[in-house]
């Protein structure tokens, strides 16, 4: 199966909190990391293939491996094949560690790396995941599944937030525990659901 998500800021300790940016009431990043962690594996499976589509962390240590270690460390933790779209918080160091130590996982290597973004298809629909939010313009069956702006939503209904922090949830029969990535058939329920919303208003 394919799942997404999208900046999960491992070790990001000024995100702890309260806010309307990006709410993350943890009492420490430990906390925080093991709640994805479990709420990532309760979902998926070893063998499914999960699109990170950036900001996987954001952690700054003296020398700098120490952090790309930690943060290895972590995403070693998760189960199911990475797919790694580059966040702007995402170092080329990081990615450079990550390749350099990146495990054969049920007969393929753990982490994939994406500069800038990845297509699908899916069910007579495509996505195109980038860590931005695009633009696209008049366009027919084309969903852009994004990341980065926390807890907003592009006003536009073929753009569709897939972070761990997404309002866009409010879509869903039922909101997920933080963390979790959506499956195929929630991001279709938050395209459905937008799109509806859209035509409600007009």
């Amino acid at each position: 199966m394919e799942f997404f998500t999208s900046d999960t800021h491992f070790f990001h300790k000024d995100l702890l909190g309260n806010s309307d940016f990006a709410p993350r009431p943890f009492a420490d990043v430990d906390e925080m990391n093991q709640t994805i962690i479990d709420n990532w594996n309760a979902r998926v499976a070893p063998t499914d293939t999960v699109y990170h589509l950036g900001d996987i962390a954001l952690y700054f240590t003296k020398p700098a491996v120490k952090s790309d270690e930690a943060v290895c460390d972590v995403l070693s933790q998760l189960n199911g094949h990475l797919e790694l779209i580059k966040g702007n918080h995402d170092s080329r160091a990081l990615f450079k560690y990550l390749a350099a130590h990146n495990p054969i996982d049920h007969g393929q290597p753990k982490f994939a790396f994406h500069d800038v973004g990845v297509l699908i298809k899916y069910d007579h629909r495509q996505y195109y995941m980038t860590h931005y939010p695009m633009m696209l313009g008049i366009v027919k069956q084309i969903i852009n599944l994004h990341g980065h702006i926390h807890h907003y939503a592009v006003p536009v209904k073929e753009n569709i937030n897939v972070g761990v922090d997404t309002p866009e949830q409010q879509y869903l029969d039922r909101p997920l525990p933080f963390g979790t990535p959506f499956s195929t058939s929630e991001i279709e329920q938050m395209v459905v659901g937008k799109a509806q919303e859209f035509r409600d208003k007009q």
